[in-house]
């Protein structure tokens, strides 16, 4: 890693998973000493979360702040701005609306447009999928799955566990540990 200090765009979705992310920020930072954290939030993933708490571990952005920043031609973009930022963006949990979106270039919304804006060739990406098991082991998942490890993404497979909905199952978001270890091995060196 360069002298610099390593800036992680943390983008969180729509999933339960996002119940893990105020273990998973200390999680970084501890591994990545100086490091910097943004969270960018979809409108559904705040559903999961303590803002308040989070607020104190890292900055957060909420999706609406995109059209805060913008008022006419000339004001800063802020995916933009994002994506110049940061050195590596995760996807922490990427729901299956999400990974959608990210597979067939939809961006309507900050995390989405993140992604669109994203150099693929030039910073590294690192997802890791969270859904229902059913979701997981739909026919369209796998494809959107290996269109993204195409572009060279870093996929984190989701784990058996029992979900959320009370059924046991392939979906859960992987464990904080494997995270931060798929984020030190995709770190700009």
């Amino acid at each position: 890693m360069t002298s610099k200090s390593f800036h992680i765009l943390l983008c969180c979705t729509g999933s339960v998973a996002c119940l893990k992310i105020p273990l998973l920020i200390p999680a970084l930072k501890e591994k990545f000493a100086g490091c910097g954290i943004k969270v960018v939030l979809t409108e559904n993933s705040e559903h999961f979360l303590n803002l308040e708490e989070l607020s104190k571990e890292a900055t957060i952005i909420k999706d609406k702040e995109e059209w805060n920043v913008w008022k006419k031609p000339g004001d800063r973009v802020l995916h933009i701005d994002l994506c110049n930022w940061a050195d590596l963006v995760l996807f922490a949990p990427l729901d299956a609306n999400t990974l959608a979106k990210l597979a067939n270039g939809l961006c309507d919304n900050l995390v989405s447009c993140i992604a669109r804006a994203w150099d693929f060739n030039a910073r590294p990406v690192v997802f890791c999928p969270s859904m229902n098991t059913q979701m997981w082991l739909h026919p369209v998942t796998a494809p959107q799955v290996e269109t993204l490890k195409k572009w060279g993404c870093k996929f984190v497979s989701p784990v058996v566990k029992v979900l959320a909905c009370g059924a046991e199952g392939i979906g859960a978001m992987a464990e904080i540990e494997e995270i931060v270890e798929a984020v030190s091995q995709n770190a700009p060196k």
